[in-house]
């Protein structure tokens, strides 16, 4: 109150938002200075509209943050969940500071008879339209995976739907579906980069597939499924292309750069003893591919340790995921 009385000239310009008052400036001058003029206020209300415009894109876009960060949390696969023979861990990083969701997606679904199916999809580009295909074909996943069908059946059934989808044109996805009692996992590709399996002795390597697939919402798709037989505990890992993908170097050079940091990364399957292991493995894969990667593409990896049906019965691995 002292300072308003020694004060010679006073000015005060509310904040319009939206037709509603939100606060205000207020201007003084001393007595040794000259008063406010229609001039000065012009110019203070002008600052104040640019100030309104300010205030109004914050709000929107923190709107728009919490909306997209929901959705990413809705989106994550309940992997404390409790699996037969396979224990999950995951990791996601995104492109850049202003994407926060973009069209990358993964998923792990329990099936009928033990079986267990895992799938890395990747809806091409970002943003809301991104957002929402991705979560249409994560949504029809479910759905179909409900049916029982094949895996191959599954794709096909996933890229009709796709064609109908505005954003899902040329997405991509792996499916697998690992049997444990069957010591058998089957794989289904739709133009993703191949999964990679680390074996009992260390060794990481892309799983040759007997067709690599077309993309999804093309209508020409003919999936054929790969059937890997394991007898033995291994590693498997379904990423997106965001890991492997670079504008200086080529998408084969980024797999075998993936397999090599799995290879001296990666942990022995007699050691591991709990999800904490799995996934800060995940954590350094994703971390380690961030010197070579551009940050163009978010960055999504599914880390699956799969152990058969009699090395369970031996005591050796647990069932928690």
């Amino acid at each position: 109150m002292d300072v308003l009385l020694r004060t010679a000239s006073f000015l005060v310009v509310p904040l319009h938002l939206r037709g509603t008052a939100v606060g205000f400036i207020a201007c003084t001058r001393g007595p040794d200075e000259a008063p406010f003029l229609p001039g000065d206020a012009e110019a203070v209300e002008s600052l104040a509209a640019r100030a309104c415009v300010a205030l109004d894109n914050a709000r929107r876009y923190e709107r728009e943050r919490r909306t997209a960060l929901a959705i990413r949390r809705s989106l994550l696969p309940a992997t404390e969940q409790t699996f037969e023979g396979c224990r999950i861990a995951h990791g996601y990083l995104l492109a850049g500071q202003d994407n926060l969701i973009g069209g990358d997606w993964f998923d792990v679904l329990p099936r009928s008879e033990g079986r267990v199916s895992l799938i890395v999809g990747d809806a091409m580009g970002h943003g809301p339209e991104s957002a929402v295909a991705m979560i249409q074909l994560r949504t029809a996943v479910r759905t179909l995976a409900g049916l029982d069908i094949t895996p191959a059946e599954l794709m096909r059934r996933l890229d009709a739907l796709a064609c109908d989808t505005p954003g899902a044109s040329f997405a991509t996805c792996m499916y697998a579906e690992w049997d444990a009692k069957r010591h058998i996992c089957t794989f289904v590709g739709a133009g993703h980069p191949p999964p990679l399996i680390r074996d009992p002795g260390g060794r990481t390597k892309p799983i040759m597939l007997t067709s690599p697939g077309l993309p999804l919402g093309l209508g020409l798709g003919t999936y054929e499924p790969t059937v890997l037989h394991v007898p033995d505990p291994v590693l498997l890992l379904l990423y997106s292309d965001g890991l492997v993908e670079s504008r200086h170097t080529d998408i084969d050079q980024g797999i075998a750069r993936l397999a090599a940091l799995l290879d001296t990364d990666g942990v022995d399957s007699e050691r591991i003893t709990g999800p904490d292991t799995l996934q800060s493995l995940c954590r350094r894969l994703l971390h380690g591919t961030s010197a070579t990667n551009d940050g163009a593409d978010d960055r999504t990896l599914l880390l699956t340790e799969l152990v058969p049906a009699n090395h369970m019965r031996r005591g050796r691995y647990g069932h928690a995921s």
